[in-house]
């Protein structure tokens, strides 16, 4: 449960590093379509946030966990795959 709660409190660091002028000054793995399409980055954000809140709900019960995180991960993924570079 607390690691769930923790994932479900971290997931929402993102929405606050990439905003408007973060795009320049620092070499990091992040990819210009974050800027250049926020829109499609800040619905991403928002879909990982929405399924990392349903963790600590689903935490006592293995089998809702692991359909809650399966969704969490693959909300995950997608926005790596579209906005980070490897």
């Amino acid at each position: 449960s607390y690691n769930a709660s923790l994932v479900s409190t971290l997931a929402h660091l993102p929405g606050t590093a990439f905003v408007p002028g973060t795009d320049t000054g620092l070499n990091t793995r992040a990819k210009a379509e974050i800027w250049k399409d926020p829109a499609k980055f800040q619905a991403a954000y928002e879909k990982m946030v929405d399924a990392t809140s349903k963790l600590p709900a689903a935490a006592g019960d293995p089998a809702a966990l692991k359909a809650a995180f399966g969704t969490a991960a693959a909300t995950c993924k997608g926005c790596h795959d579209d906005f980070r570079r490897e």
